[in-house]
């Protein structure tokens, strides 16, 4: 706390400034194990600043038809991966910061999260059930590496034995692979790798601080070699740009050891329009016309769509042609062939009481 004057202004009703609950984190971290594919260094680096995120809660309900979850938890908001057509940009305009850089360069740590949820799992309130681990934003992101809180969380599920699916395009998670496979001999837990390219120069200028296509396809091997069930999502098809990889990134899944495989058309909600239109224009200009010419056909002649059903999937001849492909090659591959669904009647709140894990 400070005392900005001697004198109390007139005009304001305090003299102190005091220190802000969101104050910046000062965290060195260098994430030398993971290779990261940032392909640009003509530009001044921006460093990322970390800010603390004081929330009482770590659950967020889910209320989307469209969506095969009710609750979810994010560690962190923003996200230093960077995909410039992530669907979450827009939510970090809620904090006042931008959906643009401030997303990627700006991330608010939930430094409380694993005992938080502990505390809801306590409750009796709760009724157990399968929760997303990520969602919005990556639970291993790179600075994951240094906090460890999504590892904090996973011990909490193993803990009370509550389900969670996970999803993630960071090799980071093959850390995690003693909590995980001790998580699947109860049948508590599923992975899935979000992939969008076999073409690392594709996916260096559209993600460019995840791992590399070549080492997510290598943690779906290592997943699977540990028996724990595994998928991946092929997300965002984007017409023109990647959907004709769709047939080798199924073929190759499938190789790795992949039990199924989900898609998901391009989304460009709010100002994420914008921001992929820089993009595209940037770095692709010869590919810009045809790309969105083919957006707006599987988008009614729009740039999003954001009605329930419709937005994952678009709609029109060229969204079901897509939609038909990747079908017919998970079919081929043997992806999807079998559902899992996991247990939710082990969760056990006994003798937590007096158990503290943190």
């Amino acid at each position: 706390m400070s005392i900005i004057n001697n004198k109390i202004s007139k005009s304001r009703s305090t003299g102190l400034n005091i220190q802000n609950r969101f104050e910046e984190l000062y965290i060195d971290y260098h994430d030398e194990n993971i290779e990261h594919q940032i392909y640009d260094d003509t530009f001044p680096k921006i460093d990322t600043k970390f800010f603390n995120d004081n929330s009482k809660s770590v659950l967020a309900k889910n209320d989307s038809p469209d969506l095969g979850f009710d609750y979810s938890i994010n560690p962190y908001r923003g996200c230093e991966h960077g995909c410039i057509y992530c669907y979450a940009r827009p939510s970090h305009e809620y904090l006042g910061f931008s959906a643009g850089l401030d997303f990627e360069s700006k991330i608010m740590v939930k430094k409380d999260a694993a005992k938080l949820l502990n505390h809801a799992f306590m409750k009796k309130p709760w009724k157990p059930q399968a929760i997303m681990l990520s969602g919005n934003t990556d639970c291993y992101q790179p600075v994951e590496r240094k906090l460890e809180i999504t590892r904090d969380i996973l011990k909490v599920f193993l803990k009370f034995r509550n389900p969670v699916s996970i999803i993630t395009k960071n090799a980071l998670i093959q850390r995690d692979i003693d909590i995980l496979k001790q998580l699947a001999e109860f049948n508590l837990v599923s992975v899935t790798i979000s992939i969008t390219t076999l073409n690392r120069e594709l996916s260096r200028r559209l993600e460019p601080r995840t791992s590399v296509p070549k080492k997510r396809f290598e943690t779906v091997e290592i997943i699977a070699r540990n028996n724990i069930p595994v998928g991946i999502n092929l997300a965002p098809i984007i017409p023109g740009l990647n959907d004709e990889e769709i047939p080798s990134i199924l073929k190759t899944a499938s190789e790795a050891g992949a039990i199924w495989a989900g898609r998901v058309m391009l989304r460009l909600p709010y100002s994420v329009k914008e921001l992929f239109l820089e993009w595209l224009k940037r770095n692709y200009p010869e590919k810009e016309s045809k790309i969105l010419n083919r957006i707006h056909e599987i988008r009614s002649g729009k740039l999003s769509e954001t009605e329930f059903g419709k937005r994952m999937r678009g709609e029109g001849e060229l969204a079901e042609a897509i939609h038909k492909l990747f079908d017919i090659n998970c079919e081929k591959y043997g992806l999807n062939k079998q559902r899992i669904k996991l247990r939710n009647d082990l969760f056990s709140r006994q003798n937590h009481e007096q158990i503290d894990l943190f």
